[in-house]
């Protein structure tokens, strides 16, 4: 499997198309009071993925612009954001988005933080934003739990796919230059069937490739929880998503 990030998800855009949680209205509400955001701003999307994070930026009119240098997952979110005319899928990286200076009001990263190079990467920010300008970081961590489907869920994580990647709070420091960011928490679900289940843990980064012995192991595990907790058919992972905003340091 290769290591470095921008092609860790390259055989699993689709699955983190499909499986992977959004992310709620109330943050980009919030966002729009705490930085002024408007259907005139312009975002940079900055390991954008298969396009969740600006689908809520697309939903408050502003133009996005989805900086991501994996092809897979860039073509995922051009699919998924066809009929989307403020989406503007761009082939660049962190540390090198190729947008010009000054040309955007608000860049923002989601999951694919913790893959970049911080201290690079908030260089690049600061290139890009405007006078005055504002970082988001925001994404969905798991609540925790002790016991039930939270905890069993996060057992076979653990097991099956171990995150050996963590966002620290120097990583963003150093990315917002100072601590002059706040932080933000929001509920957040997801309700799956038996295959979100499954597709949503195999979208972890970490997790064994499809058509391996050990994602078959995996898939195997995945279906006894979700028989030991489905309700109707479905079970709910909760999560808090958490928004990081604030002005770069210069």
């Amino acid at each position: 499997m290769p290591l470095d990030g921008t092609q860790r998800f390259s055989v699993r855009a689709d699955a983190y198309s499909r499986y992977r949680p959004s992310y709620p209205a109330e943050a980009g509400a919030f966002l729009a009071r705490e930085c002024g955001l408007t259907s005139g701003s312009r975002i940079a999307d900055i390991g954008s993925g298969t396009g969740l994070l600006a689908e809520l930026f697309l939903r408050l009119g502003c133009d996005v612009y989805g900086v991501e240098p994996n092809l897979e997952m860039r073509k995922a979110a051009e699919r998924l954001l066809a009929a989307e005319p403020r989406f503007h899928s761009v082939e660049g990286r962190a540390e090198a988005t190729t947008l010009p200076d000054a040309s955007v009001d608000l860049a923002t990263a989601g999951q694919a933080f913790h893959w970049f190079d911080p201290a690079r990467a908030g260089t690049e920010i600061r290139r890009i934003l405007k006078p005055g300008g504002w970082l988001v970081l925001m994404w969905n961590e798991r609540a925790p739990a002790d016991a039930g489907l939270q905890a069993d869920y996060d057992a076979l994580v653990r097991r099956y796919a171990p995150e050996t990647r963590r966002i620290r709070e120097n990583d963003i420091e150093c990315v917002f230059g100072g601590r002059t960011w706040r932080l933000e928490q929001f509920p957040n679900g997801q309700q799956l069937d038996g295959a979100g289940l499954e597709g949503r843990l195999s979208s972890s980064s970490y997790a064994p490739l499809p058509g391996t012995p050990e994602h078959a192991v995996m898939e195997e595990a995945a279906g006894q929880l979700f028989g030991r907790y489905q309700d109707n058919g479905t079970v709910t992972l909760l999560y808090e998503t958490r928004v990081y905003v604030g002005q770069v340091g210069s």
